[in-house]
């Protein structure tokens, strides 16, 4: 009798352990409505459910293991770090009866801080996502305790397709999920980083295109190009500025012919009358008085009447140069001042100018 009862009890531990087992196993894949242990609970909720479906619609939940009630952050922080799953999963039958470990605890603020330092020594973040081989960007970032870094909807999909909860890179099973924003503020960091290089080109790009425009460049062909360019937008310049009234124009310039008219008429009044031989006497004793003994061209002396007489003395074959006197009563020698009036044609002037006292004069040859 005590075998058969040993034989029973036996059995019966055999039973319960490998249902404690099968209903882990369920629990582990996420198919908890095949759990025996829960086998009536699981009917009394169908049959609400069904009764519910009667009276409205009611949208299919899949449980993937992250809590919604804890997925909005505060409202004071919206980058604030949060848990997804703060409270560990209930222990399964195997592990109350001490078959299995139990259900890991959650982690601490000191051991998230590890594991974040971790997947940072990874450059976890600078990655693509290993799930969609896409950037971080600003889209939801999640750490697990194995301290690998996903997005959070790809970690979901991925959770809803294996139907249980494995790290998709090293299969840690009944792993914790905290949501970060590394992948963000880097994303940030590096947009900036772009405007800030774009708009630094932008700055010696005008730089440059504004010294392109002030400094001529050294290269024959690019300087004359930079020279006609120049020149081509300086005349522009004075075409747009200029002011295209005809009449006006043509009234200033009758006005300037007149004027020059008029200085004409009174250079010829003064210059154009004939002089008697009284007047060249007065212009003899005026130059006389000035008492000039030198020309002032050559700066040699002049003939005069004694002066004639004693060089022809003195110097046989040679004759004194002749001494010229103006209507203004200065003295030079007749040589010198054709020699300067012939110099002085390029003026295109009727009149030459004394080059004393620059006055328009009448000439008349001393005699000696």
């Amino acid at each position: 009798m005590l075998k058969n009862k040993d034989h029973s009890a036996k059995k019966d531990n055999l039973a319960i352990t490998a249902v404690a087992l099968q209903d882990h196993i369920l629990h582990d894949l996420q198919l908890g409505h095949l759990s025996v242990a829960d086998y009536s609970k699981t009917n009394v909720q169908k049959k609400d459910s069904r009764s519910k479906c009667l009276n409205r619609k009611v949208r299919a939940v899949i449980d993937t293991g992250l809590k919604k009630a804890t997925e909005r952050p505060r409202v004071d922080d919206p980058e604030e770090e949060y848990v997804l799953d703060p409270i560990p999963p209930p222990p399964t039958l195997a592990q109350k009866l001490g078959l299995l470990a139990p259900p890991p605890l959650p982690l601490s603020s000191d051991e998230w801080e590890r594991v974040k330092q971790r997947s940072i020594l990874h450059r976890d973040s600078m990655q693509p996502c290993p799930i969609c081989k896409e950037e971080f960007e600003l889209r939801p970032q999640v750490l697990l305790s194995c301290s690998h870094v996903f997005h959070k909807a790809c970690l979901q999909a991925f959770e809803k397709f294996t139907n249980k909860k494995t790290c998709p890179l090293c299969r840690k099973n009944q792993y914790q999920t905290r949501v970060i924003h590394d992948g963000a503020r880097l994303f940030r960091v590096k947009c900036a980083t772009r405007i800030q290089a774009c708009w630094r080109g932008y700055i010696v790009r005008k730089w440059y295109q504004n010294l392109r425009k002030a400094v001529p460049p050294t290269n024959a062909k690019l300087r004359r190009k930079f020279f006609e360019e120049k020149f081509t937008e300086i005349s522009h310049r004075i075409l747009c500025s200029y002011d295209t009234n005809i009449d006006e124009l043509f009234s200033e310039i009758d006005l300037c012919l007149a004027v020059n008219r008029s200085i004409l008429q009174q250079l010829d009044d003064k210059c154009g009358g004939e002089i008697t031989e009284e007047d060249w006497e007065k212009i003899q004793v005026q130059a006389a008085h000035r008492e000039i003994y030198e020309c002032s061209i050559c700066l040699t002396p002049l003939s005069l009447h004694g002066d004639c007489r004693q060089a022809a003395r003195g110097t046989s074959g040679q004759r004194p140069r002749e001494t010229v006197v103006l209507s203004c009563a200065h003295l030079f020698h007749h040589t010198c001042l054709l020699a300067l009036e012939e110099f002085s044609l390029g003026d295109n002037s009727p009149f030459h100018a004394c080059p004393l006292c620059r006055s328009c004069y009448k000439k008349k040859i001393l005699e000696c």
